[in-house]
């Protein structure tokens, strides 16, 4: 099938606190073709990544046949080239995710299967997931054994806050519940050291994005200090190349790529099979979501994705129609052709 047309919008969001992280800055992704065969895809980025693809992208992908995850492939290394003079990583590789998962659900509506079918024989017939929030009460309603909490270091007394977060999520998900914690980028060296002694009795599964992720070297440092806590990362890094630094450096215990913004699934799969190598967990960023769920299911990726469930009785957009969720804390993708889900239209502007 020859593609006919690319255009990204970005959405209409509607439940917007002030906070960007609210939507992600989400893009969304349609490519058209010649046999009527519509994929959709999600990326990052914004509004600048909706100008990559409809201003650059859409030029180099019309005419183009796709019949084969190969095709996929090269249509990948070939958009990566030519945005190397701008790209490399940031918007553009985010923009170049929302292409390449439209492209991956595209084919899987043709070849009529899921997209998971795609990438390889299924491993996993559900997948634990872990409730990344603050209504830990709810969560643990909700039949959750897994829990990501947020915690942003401001000052000296956001140690104890720490511990009553993480002494509240043990008591309340039981002794065997895995917790973590994102700092998002907000603890230096030496509050992570801190963290690590206050927080010891807590068994804490993870530290995620402690310090600023271009300092690999004090992270690969860390690694040793916090055992067995691992140093958990990656959503703010793309590609294979950029995972090919973190790899050497061994800055990291584990991975997160977020399928959304490192690449999409092509880039995805290339980093779980480097991290497999390696014998490094892959857990992406945001696994929950059909674009990450699929390629869990199907590779040696941990038996683990993220949910963002908000807050009980709180409002969210539902941009995707169709999206799988949790059931007693498991996550399965649906079987419908490519990620089998449609966009709300409703949103789009």
């Amino acid at each position: 099938m020859k593609i006919t047309e690319v255009k990204a919008v970005y959405p209409d969001y509607r439940n917007v606190v002030p906070s960007w992280r609210t939507h992600f800055w989400q893009i969304v992704v349609r490519i058209e073709t010649d046999q009527g065969i519509v994929g959709v895809g999600y990326g990052g980025g914004g509004v600048a990544a909706v100008e990559v693809v409809n201003k650059h992208f859409r030029e180099l992908l019309l005419d183009k046949e796709i019949a084969t995850t190969q095709d996929i492939k090269e249509a990948w290394d070939h958009l990566y080239s030519a945005s190397l003079p701008y790209g490399r990583k940031g918007i553009a590789i985010m923009a170049l995710s929302g292409v390449d998962l439209a492209l991956w659900d595209l084919l899987g509506k043709a070849e009529n299967c899921p997209v998971y079918e795609l990438i390889g024989d299924r491993k996993k017939d559900s997948v634990r997931s872990y409730a990344t929030g603050t209504d830990v009460e709810w969560y643990a309603e909700l039949g959750f054994t897994a829990h990501k909490f947020p915690h942003r270091w401001v000052s000296d007394n956001d140690i104890s806050t720490a511990i009553v977060t993480a002494d509240k999520a043990r008591n309340l998900l039981g002794p065997k519940a895995l917790i973590m914690i994102d700092t998002y980028m907000s603890w230096s060296f030496d509050i992570t050291l801190e963290m690590s002694k206050s927080l010891k009795e807590f068994d804490i599964y993870w530290f995620e994005d402690v310090i600023n992720p271009d300092d690999l070297a004090a992270q690969a440092e860390l690694r040793s200090l916090v055992k067995p806590t691992l140093i958990a990362g990656g959503e703010h890094e793309f590609t294979e190349y950029g995972y090919q630094e973190i790899a050497r450096t061994k800055a990291l215990g584990l991975w997160q790529p977020d399928i959304t913004w490192c690449g999409g699934l092509t880039s995805g799969i290339r980093i779980t099979e480097m991290g497999n190598a390696l014998d490094i967990p892959v857990v992406p960023h945001r696994g929950g979501e059909v674009w990450g769920l699929h390629l869990i299911v199907s590779s040696t990726c941990d038996n683990l994705a993220e949910v963002l469930p908000g807050t009980k009785g709180g409002n969210k957009d539902e941009l995707w129609i169709g999206e799988p969720h949790p059931v007693n804390g498991y996550i399965s993708p649906t079987d419908g052709p490519g990620f089998g889900v449609t966009v709300n239209e409703a949103l789009l502007p």
